[in-house]
């Protein structure tokens, strides 16, 4: 006979499960920019993946999402069993930096803009441009097609970033978030006056430029596949789609 597993809220943010004295599982929570919660649950056993799929639930208001990766069916089922239901679809990618792959070479900035590599943006207008795009995103309602991973404002280290300025305002924006193995492409935005004049192309040319000069062969990048600008963008440069996480909501 099982042991009875016991769930103890240990931190705003977490959960552990318990089989007697021994921890069996943790679950935790994380809040988007657009303020939804998604859980996520770490268990050694089937039985404290249930246990803790119920308890998270039934102490945290609704909706709840989670991210799961499509290929796992039995993880979306266990999910699924705990009444979380499919939603939107995220595909991973994994970007090339090689010019002579990407297509991107060494082509210059769009006349008037001057691209500000990694760690030389200043702190004042790099934050004052993300507060901006923030802004306009949501005024757009358009956060529900921006990665899942962006799970709230980061902390504006001006090394991760790369900036881009048109007429001595901050435009756009790339970060690369460290990863162990593969860094991670992420806040690729421009403002909305300064759009469609190939921003984003020369940010994202002078980062994997950069990357590639470091001896990095890829990166990672994740793109709702509704968002058929951000998809058309990496497919463009050669990044290879090696995955696809689905989105899971209980209400």
């Amino acid at each position: 006979m099982n042991a009875y597993i016991d769930v103890a809220r240990v931190a705003d943010d977490r959960w552990q499960a318990l089989e007697g004295d021994q921890v069996v599982g943790t679950g935790d929570l994380s809040h988007r920019p657009d303020g939804r919660a998604f859980v996520s649950i770490d268990a050694w056993t089937d039985a404290a993946f249930d246990r803790l799929a119920r308890v998270l639930p039934a102490e945290l208001p609704a909706p709840l999402y989670t991210l799961v990766d499509e290929a796992d069916h039995a993880l979306v089922e266990r999910w699924r069993q705990a009444g979380f239901a499919p939603g939107r679809r995220e595909g991973e990618y994994v970007v090339p930096t090689d010019p002579r792959v990407t297509g991107l070479g060494s082509a210059p900035a769009p006349q008037g803009v001057t691209i500000v590599p990694f760690g030389e943006a200043e702190e004042g207008p790099l934050i004052a441009l993300d507060r901006a795009v923030r802004e306009e995103v949501g005024a757009a309602g358009g956060w529900h097609t921006m990665p899942a991973e962006v799970v709230s404002p980061p902390a504006l280290d001006p090394a991760k970033y790369a900036v881009a300025v048109l007429d001595g305002r901050y435009v756009g924006m790339l970060r690369i978030a460290p990863v162990p193995r593969r860094p991670r492409l992420g806040a690729l935005a421009v403002r909305i006056e300064a759009r469609r004049r190939g921003i984003a192309r020369a940010l994202l040319a002078g980062a994997l430029g950069s990357l590639h000069a470091a001896g990095v062969a890829g990166a990672w990048a994740e793109a709702q596949e509704s968002n058929r600008a951000a998809v058309s963008l990496l497919e463009a440069v050669g990044a290879q789609r090696v995955g696809v996480n689905v989105e899971l909501e209980r209400r």
